[in-house]
């Protein structure tokens, strides 16, 4: 992947935000508005598949082996073993296959990975973070899930307060206090940003 920008090069919008924050609402959204141009970027991934994912769509899904196969190979734009063999990242040829479409990449992706994306590509990225009111909102919108336990919740909070301090490294921060009025703030963010040359 070069780093000079050619004509037909899209852009990328990074999107990163602790656990709960509303981030997936906030790119499910701007997926939805045709004429922004976005295609969502699938994360590769050594876990094993949870429920209805289906392979390409939700996820890559690679073995461990496989994964570091791709990392020595430098095929990831970013990665990061969260877990002892339990590794995200992106690939380089999902990226250049959303850009081979005319389309610029949105990507959900954690902290460390946005950042990481930011820095490769300082003038083609867009690093959005998103903000939950209070540490005390993020526990209750977690809880409301009734997706994970206690102690999995305990996890996702301390590693929030982690997260909000690199809040300051991103090109934006939207806070999602009122979900409407974040709705509406991302999409005018974005659209200037895809229109700006």
């Amino acid at each position: 992947m070069t780093k000079h920008k050619t004509k037909k090069q899209g852009k990328l919008i990074v999107f990163s935000a602790p656990s709960g924050s509303g981030k997936t609402t906030i790119v499910k959204h701007l997926l939805e508005i045709k004429d922004l141009n976005l295609e969502f970027s699938v994360s590769a991934t050594s876990r094993a598949k949870r429920g209805e994912e289906i392979d390409t769509k939700d996820y890559y899904f690679l073995s461990a082996k496989e994964f570091k196969t791709k990392i020595k190979n430098d095929e990831f734009l970013e990665w990061e073993e969260v877990y002892r063999d339990n590794f995200y990242g992106t690939l380089k040829t999902e990226v250049e296959r959303i850009w081979a479409k005319g389309k610029h990449v949105i990507f959900d992706i954690d902290v460390s990975g946005g950042l990481r994306i930011k820095r490769k590509f300082p003038d083609e990225t867009l690093a959005v973070f998103v903000k939950p009111p209070s540490i005390d909102e993020l526990k209750i919108r977690l809880k409301k899930r009734k997706t994970e336990s206690d102690d999995k919740i305990n996890m996702r909070i301390s590693k929030a307060s982690a997260e909000l301090a690199t809040a300051p490294l991103f090109d934006v921060v939207i806070e999602n206090d009122n979900l409407e009025k974040a709705l509406n703030e991302a999409e005018t963010l974005i659209r200037n940003f895809v229109n700006s040359q």
